[in-house]
Formats: C-alpha cells, sequence, structure tokens
C-alpha cells in the first residue's frame, strides 16, 4: 500500500509515470490543480517574478514545475528565476527580484537560503544589487 502511494504521489508532484491501476483522467485534472496551486503558493513568494511573466506566469511555472519535485514556495521560484536567466528569459521585474534576493542570502540550490553576513553585489538581466550591513539597495534596476 505505501508502495501504490508513494508511486501515486510521485505521478502527481513529480512527472513519474502513473502507477497501474489509477484512472489517468482524474489523475490528470489532480496533477493540473496542485500545480496551479503550487503557482500560487510561489507568486506570493516570488510577486515581481510572477508580475513579469504576467498571463504567462501559470503556463512557464507548470511548464517548469510539471516534473519536479516542490522544495518549498520560496526555493521553487528561486530554481524558477535563475532557470529563466540561464535561458535569457527573465523579465526585468524578476532580474531585480532575483538580485535582491541573491544580494541579502546565500543560496547554492540544494539547501535553504541563509542570510549574507559579508557585502555582497548581484548582477541579473542589467539589474544590480548590493548588500552592505543588512541593507539591500536595488542600484540598477533592469532593462526593460
Amino acid at each position: 500500500m505505501a508502495a501504490r502511494q508513494a508511486g501515486l504521489v510521485a505521478a502527481l508532484v513529480a512527472g513519474a509515470p502513473l502507477p497501474p491501476g489509477f484512472a489517468p483522467g482524474p489523475v490528470a485534472a489532480a496533477r493540473r490543480a496542485l500545480l496551479r496551486k503550487r503557482a500560487g503558493d510561489v507568486a506570493r513568494h516570488w510577486p515581481l517574478l510572477a508580475a513579469g511573466l504576467g498571463a504567462a506566469w501559470a503556463s512557464t511555472f507548470a511548464g517548469w514545475a510539471a516534473a519536479r519535485p516542490t522544495n518549498g514556495s520560496m526555493r521553487d521560484g528561486w530554481d524558477l528565476a535563475r532557470d529563466l536567466r540561464d535561458r535569457g528569459t527573465l523579465p526585468p521585474l524578476g532580474a531585480e527580484e532575483l538580485v535582491t534576493r541573491e544580494a541579502a542570502a546565500r543560496y547554492d540550490g540544494r539547501t535553504p537560503p541563509r542570510p549574507r553576513r559579508l557585502p555582497a553585489v548581484a548582477r541579473a538581466g542589467g539589474a544590480v544589487a548590493v548588500q552592505l550591513a543588512g541593507r539591500v539597495r536595488l542600484l540598477r534596476p533592469a532593462r526593460r
């Protein structure tokens, strides 16, 4: 029973194949609903990223998250923003939010973010932010 449950959860949230004995239609509907909920949670933690993507937010997030289990809303947004940056598709508002976060905290993609103790500079999409004495300031907004 536990193995079947784990298989179902993996199919719902991590893009794993559907285990035998489950109807594909209802599982697909539940999967879409969970992705929408997850996108909403990430948008609450990354409002500028979501606003920068506008109407494309839901489809962009769903395409990125479909085969990835969640690491929590904050880290999912951070990972998505970095992925978009690496592909050159990060919107300016998202770039500003990303550099602000990266100047304030250290995040390696595997462990939870930790506040920075030393001064830091972060850059993405033309945006530049600096952190000094625990305060973050956006020095240059992203190109629009």
